[in-house]
């Protein structure tokens, strides 16, 4: 269960790297470039940790991703981008709890507490537009 449930975090994050990509080309504002470049550094740096723990337990990486849904339109985007960073922060409160090997719980910790500040980031951002 817990394989299964980091190999969807891997595809989340790969996506969500690639929709903050799209979504900070739709912004020349830099107060809220800075924000959304932040976020998906990120996202980046999670994908990357939950690559190297699914490979620690598996002896694989997560390959074949899907196309990522990109951004078009910023305000619509920030709104449902909310909703999911606060369900992923969710999910990784609750992997952290079935944890198979102690070198899993830093990088939960650290998705579950950026997913967090993501969703107040966004939130700052949807007060400005």
């Amino acid at each position: 269960m817990f394989n299964e449930q980091l190999r969807q975090a891997i595809l989340n994050e790969y996506h969500d790297y690639h929709f903050y990509r799209s979504m900070y080309k739709l912004t020349d504002d830099p107060y809220l470039q800075g924000f959304i470049e932040h976020i998906y550094e990120d996202e980046k740096s999670h994908y990357e940790m939950f690559q190297q723990l699914y490979y620690m337990l598996t002896g694989t990486f997560v390959q074949n991703f899907p196309e990522p849904q990109l951004c078009t339109d910023l305000k619509d985007c920030i709104k449902d981008a909310i909703k999911d960073e606060l369900e992923a922060a969710e999910v990784y409160k609750e992997m952290l709890l079935l944890i198979p090997i102690q070198q899993a719980y830093a990088p939960l910790f650290v998705a579950m507490h950026d997913e967090t500040e993501h969703a107040i980031r966004l939130s700052t951002m949807l007060h400005f537009l």
